[in-house]
């Protein structure tokens, strides 16, 4: 079975980020990259980091009409990635156009509530009903819309696994057991998100703020 160690490389600078992936990338399984790092590098710097070797998971969690989210999918053809992510709250029909424009190889998962919320959170958004709930409302609505999966905590993914057999499962937000949690509210270990069903694993912060990256990213990797 393949590495499900996917490292987040949200750094400012590009050549780090590269160096860093260099490092790591005989324990993880992949490289993430986010809106900090896709808005300062743009095009050029996943191109840089796909050079490392490993699959790209571009988390830009797109967001708008469906037609502009389909466009947005077309554009990055050409950067191969193979995983890209969309807001489940976008609603079905960009959802569905979003599955349409993506790349043949392309894994398109929605993500459903972002691990820095809780249900205080929600409810002063307007949102009824506890975080559990609304993540599973919204894997319910991204199943239907035909994307390959969803983001999600390692609280929610057991759930979401049993009424989702195929889904592909991405969680985010994990922290090692001695891990500080920042600010993340629905943290689990990678451990407990990978025996609950997780697909993948999004490991950002504990091995990338290591003071050894290389033996952080192995001893997560050693309890998988």
């Amino acid at each position: 079975m393949s590495n499900p160690i996917y490292l987040a490389l949200d750094l400012p600078r590009l050549d780090a980020a590269v160096a860093l992936a260099q490092k790591v990338k005989g324990h993880v399984g992949g490289l993430k990259l986010g809106l900090e790092f896709f808005c300062a590098h743009g095009h050029h710097g996943v191109h840089e980091v796909a050079k490392v070797g490993l699959p790209i998971f571009l988390d830009l969690k797109l967001h708008d009409i469906p037609n502009t989210v389909a466009g947005a999918m077309q554009s990055i053809h050409v950067l191969e990635p193979a995983i890209v992510t969309v807001h489940a709250s976008g609603g079905r029909a960009m959802m569905e156009d979003a599955k349409a424009a993506a790349a043949e190889h392309c894994k398109v998962v929605a993500v459903t509530v972002l691990t820095s919320l809780d249900d205080g959170d929600l409810n002063g958004m307007g949102v009824g009903g506890s975080a559990h709930d609304q993540a599973l409302r919204l894997a319910d609505l991204a199943q239907e819309a035909g994307l390959d999966g969803i983001v999600c905590s390692g609280h929610e993914v057991a759930a979401i696994h049993q009424r989702w057999k195929k889904g592909y499962f991405v969680v985010p937000g994990l922290r090692p057991a001695d891990g500080k949690l920042g600010d993340q509210k629905r943290a689990v270990t990678p451990r407990a998100a990978r025996d609950a069903g997780a697909s993948i694993l999004v490991i950002g912060r504990p091995i990338s703020r290591a003071d050894d990256p290389v033996a952080a990213a192995r001893a997560i990797e050693a309890t998988l």
